[in-house]
């Protein structure tokens, strides 16, 4: 499957963390990660549109230089039929209200609740297949 979930965050371990939770279904090929550990580069990567179909981006809100929040409009923008879910360790209502106000489609907590993830993954992938 050429597919394609971009993740977001300026700490350098998070990418390993996902590689390690995702692994079968990397292994599988069931879809590719990509990383980008700010918002510059995430902005270069969603303009490659030579590469996988980019159906899913997760980003951390707090990074250094630009925030989640400034890049998600930039997101939506370049590539709105991308959903974006934004990924924060501050879940309270005011957060969820301007990330759900700049174009996320949904909020996730610190520390990740890798199940819930795994759902949200699967029912988008299930979407975009839905879609083809």
């Amino acid at each position: 499957m050429n597919i394609l979930i971009l993740v977001v965050d300026d700490e350098p371990d998070v990418a390993e963390l996902f590689r390690q939770q995702f692994r079968r279904e990397l292994r599988a090929h069931r879809f590719q990660m990509a990383f980008a550990h700010s918002a510059a580069e995430a902005l270069e990567r969603i303009q490659d549109t030579n590469g996988p179909n980019l159906v899913l981006m997760f980003s951390d809100i707090n990074m250094p230089g630009m925030t989640g929040l400034e890049l998600l409009p930039l997101v939506r923008s370049a590539r709105p039929e991308v959903p974006v879910i934004m990924i924060t360790a501050y879940g309270d209502t005011e957060t969820r209200a301007r990330a759900e106000a700049a174009g996320a489609v949904g909020l996730i907590t610190k520390p990740i609740d890798f199940p819930a993830l795994r759902a949200e993954i699967d029912r988008r992938l299930a979407l975009h297949a839905g879609a083809e």
